[in-house]
């Protein structure tokens, strides 16, 4: 049974931090267990089964041919006894007849199962590729609205988990069929041989199902407490790894490594009460086998020796009794199979489902590099929840060629402002305009290729640095990108790691400094050669002889180029053309740093009260 350990966030978690055992708190929204057939959750999952529906009527085909093989073998060997091996002495002609018809049999039996075997698993196979593509595909395109509001690991507990689970249910499902159609199957040959003994047979089904409903909300439960048990164990387990720096700086290896202890010695109790639950209906079914086996031995033996029924048919009931409950044991697990696939295959659709928000609409139109570069708000209004708007009628107009600051307090709009201009959301009310265009009637790819994105937190991807400084331009040439390298400073550390522009970094780009990292984003930008660069705070959190590299960098950058530059830190914004000062979402301010000093207002305030960072100023000061 695979467990799905991902974190996840609860929906109406209000952000407080709650302790738990080891270094926080793990509350899982995931439902194990849907209903035990979901139709549309059928209906969609058979969207990607349906160009493969050849192959499974080919695997169901094989199924039925599996088990009309099974059904008979039985009869085979009653023939052979009641007509092969006759009072008066063996009949040769007979018995070679039967080896010859059961070696048939067998033959078919092993390709029928191969068949069912390798056609069913491909098909799963595909199908499973099929959803993780489309899946991936979605995401990719899905609105920044949902990604802000969803935790990556649910994502991914999806992408993995609940894939998984589908798989396991599509491959149960058509050896499913074979089992229902066996069942019915030796119930009908058993009732057809005679039907006196056939109903002696099935009168321990009563009490297999009274077993069964007693068994199922009793294993249902064991199983969720497994799953939670499992999953708050290896969230704190996860924790504890990301966050071993300041368990190491506070001492609290030895207290957690206990708390850790216990929490595996709850999941250890867990899993064994879950597995108990598993395992107690093998020796049920084994013993009411051995009930009909015995009840078939002694009413069948007593039938035979009135001369009733013959040798072979009692024979036949013990080999269809042995075959008869293994259905059912079957059958039972793929209850739980299906319904962990219905609650998995509901998580999928959600996600195949979430509307893209932000799409081309009909007849957009791309920008060319012959378009203006310059970019305007036009009372703009917009938040993340519409109820509360971050940026309130807004307006301003950058130049084609003009580098504007966009300076504030946190959360005065900066970072939202410049996520409009790449239209990663839509605005609520006004436009903004690229190129003279409305962002909304241009197309995305397009509007890509114009604005190139410079972050605070440079996201290099796993790879060598080549492959990372041309990761939104794949097309450009070595050359281009060495040279993009050079003007920005970053040619000198790339070619002192070990394999150069080869060299592969490490997850997000570990490997590096934060400075070597941001200026591979410069190169990356400008390999791009957009006509529109974005800087979001990206001279933060980095020491000053880095920043100086920076800022000769963000020179060669800015070459030729509209520049909307936000930052923090005042010393860094006193070359832009002009400077826009948001606060609590509305612009109060707007002028080159001079004429806002002349202007004495809040820049020229906070200015003189030498703070190197808006962060750093008092909220009573900025009126937030």
């Amino acid at each position: 049974m695979t467990m799905n350990t991902a974190e996840v966030r609860d929906p109406h978690d209000d952000g407080r931090p709650r302790m738990r055992a080891v270094v926080g708190s793990h509350r899982i929204e995931e439902e194990m267990f849907g209903r035990v057939f979901d139709g549309k959750v059928v209906s969609r999952i058979w969207e990607f089964v349906r160009p493969y529906k050849r192959r499974v009527a080919l695997a169901v085909a094989a199924v039925l041919t599996f088990t009309a093989t099974q059904l008979s073998i039985p009869l085979i060997v009653r023939y052979a006894i009641d007509h092969g091996m006759a009072p008066g002495g063996v009949d040769g002609g007979v018995l070679a007849g039967i080896i010859a018809v059961f070696a048939v049999v067998i033959a078919i039996n092993y390709a029928a199962s191969w068949v069912q075997e390798a056609v069913t698993g491909r098909m799963a196979e595909n199908v499973l590729f099929d959803i993780r593509r489309k899946m991936f595909s979605h995401l990719q395109k899905v609105s920044l609205s949902f990604m802000d509001k969803t935790e990556v690991g649910r994502l991914m507990s999806r992408l993995q988990g609940d894939v998984n689970s589908m798989q396991e249910f599509l491959e149960t499902s058509v050896l499913s069929v074979g089992d229902i159609m066996l069942l019915v199957g030796i119930v009908a040959v058993m009732l057809w041989l005679d039907w006196q003994l056939g109903l002696l047979v099935l009168t321990v089904l009563p009490i297999l199902l009274v077993v069964r409903v007693l068994w199922i909300k009793r294993a249902r439960a064991a199983f969720l407490a497994a799953h939670e048990a499992n999953s708050v164990t290896n969230g704190a387990l996860a924790e504890a790894i990301h966050g071993v720096r300041a368990v190491q700086g506070m001492d609290r290896a030895g207290l957690n490594q206990k708390l850790y202890g216990e929490l595996v010695d709850r999941n250890y109790r867990a899993h064994l009460r879950a597995s108990r639950m598993a395992q107690i209906m093998v020796p049920i079914v084994d013993t009411l086998t051995g009930i009909a086996m015995a009840l078939v031995i002694v009413v069948g033996g007593s039938m035979v020796v009135s001369t009733r029924i013959d040798v072979g048919v009692m024979v036949a009931f013990l080999f269809y009794i042995q075959r008869f409950f293994d259905p059912i044991r079957s059958l039972t697990m793929q209850y739980s199979v299906m319904q962990r696939a219905m609650a998995s295959g509901h998580r999928l659709t959600e996600v195949l489902d979430v509307a893209v928000d932000v799409e081309d609409k009909p007849g957009a139109v791309p920008l060319t590099p012959e378009d203006d570069a310059g970019v305007e708000f036009q009372d703009v209004t917009f938040g993340y929840n519409p109820e509360h708007p971050i940026l309130k009628n807004v307006s301003f107009k950058v130049k084609s060629g003009e580098t504007v600051a966009l300076v504030g307090p946190t959360g005065s709009g900066k970072s939202s402002a410049m996520a409009l201009v790449h239209r990663f959301y839509d605005v609520q009310q006004g436009a903004v305009l690229v190129g003279g265009r409305d962002v909304r009637d241009v197309t995305q790819e397009s509007l890509g290729r114009h604005i190139a994105m410079v972050l605070q937190e440079p996201y290099l991807f796993t790879g060598t640095v080549m492959e990372n400084i041309r990761y939104s331009t794949h097309w450009a040439s070595d050359d281009a990108v060495r040279e993009a390298a050079e003007a920005v400073g970053a040619h000198d550390f790339i070619e002192r790691l070990p394999q150069g522009y080869d060299t592969v970094l490490d997850e997000r780009g570990g490997n590096l400094s934060l400075g070597q990292r941001q200026l591979l984003s410069f190169a990356r930008a400008l390999v791009a050669d957009a006509r529109i660069l974005v800087l979001d705070e990206a001279t933060a959190n980095i020491d000053s002889y880095t920043e100086m590299l920076i800022q000769k960098a963000l020179q060669r950058l800015l070459e030729g180029r509209t520049g909307l530059v936000i930052a923090h830190r005042l010393a860094t914004i006193r070359n832009a053309d002009r400077i826009i000062v948001l606060q609590q979402g509305e612009k109060i301010e707007e002028g080159s740093h001079d004429a806002l000093m002349r202007k004495d207002g809040l820049y020229a305030k906070l200015y003189s009260l030498n703070y190197a960072s808006f962060d750093d100023i008092p909220a009573e000061l900025t009126g937030t």
